[in-house]
């Protein structure tokens, strides 16, 4: 945590002191603070920042035109943290660009670990592919990479293509927790605006299959407002 470097941008001076104060509890140390849109992109030419948290509501320039901005020169994390709170609000924030939209009044403790769920996914997706691992095996059941099989208690599960590319994505990434919008646009390949029912139908029909109780599951977990995860056996090696 101490390499990651969070840029706030919010003109609310109370604000940034407080989640200041709350991440470096939390073991980050490098924090930058931005009042404006273009104090914010001076800070981001001129320094390494791993995550933005930016506000909507910034003086002379909203936090979607600086979105906008900050995309045509990096790709990192960009949460939203914002009173505006319309269903068109959050479109437009994740249609521009953003990773997440939380809204004010907040939990601080909420904010961080959205953060930490940044960071680990930005530094997954920086590791390299595992071309060796054939197999991965969960106990209960087993995924057979290059036959592209399910196995369960033994026996071949049937297993349509994108409920296997969603499995396999969990799956090779156990214990990491995905947002709703993270699974879709991993595994659908598509922006995601906003409709988390089909990823809802694809987990519930996985459950169904490598599930010992689908109304109790111990695999696929859901993480209450970060999102799904799939939990690895305790005393099962990768």
């Amino acid at each position: 945590m101490e390499d990651i470097t969070i840029l706030l941008v919010d003109d609310e001076k109370g604000l940034c002191e407080m989640l200041t104060t709350v991440l470096k509890k939390e073991g980050y140390k490098k924090i930058k603070i931005a009042g404006s849109g273009s104090e914010a992109m001076k800070i981001l030419a001129e320094d390494h920042i791993d995550v933005v948290v930016l506000d909507v509501m910034l003086p002379n320039e909203d936090g979607f035109e600086v979105c906008r901005k900050m995309r045509e020169v990096t790709e990192i994390p960009i949460l939203f943290l914002t009173a505006r709170d319309t269903d068109l609000d959050k479109l437009m924030g994740f249609g521009i660009g953003g990773d997440d939209y939380i809204t004010k009044p907040f939990n601080p403790l909420e904010v961080v670990a959205r953060i930490k769920a940044r960071c680990k996914y930005k530094m997954h997706q920086r590791k390299p592919a595992r071309p060796e691992l054939t197999t991965l095996d969960f106990g209960y059941f087993q995924l057979e990479l290059e036959a592209g099989e399910l196995i369960v208690e033994r026996k071949h599960v049937e297993c349509p293509a994108l409920e296997w590319k969603l499995l396999v994505f969990l799956c090779c990434n156990a214990n990491r927790i995905f947002s709703t919008r993270h699974l879709y646009e991993s595994v659908w390949n598509e922006p995601y605006l906003g409709d988390e029912k089909t990823v809802v139908i694809h987990i519930s029909r996985l459950r169904k299959k490598i599930e010992p109780n689908p109304k109790k599951p111990q695999f696929l977990v859901n993480v209450r407002g970060l999102g799904y995860k799939m939990m690895f056996p305790k005393g099962v090696e990768k």
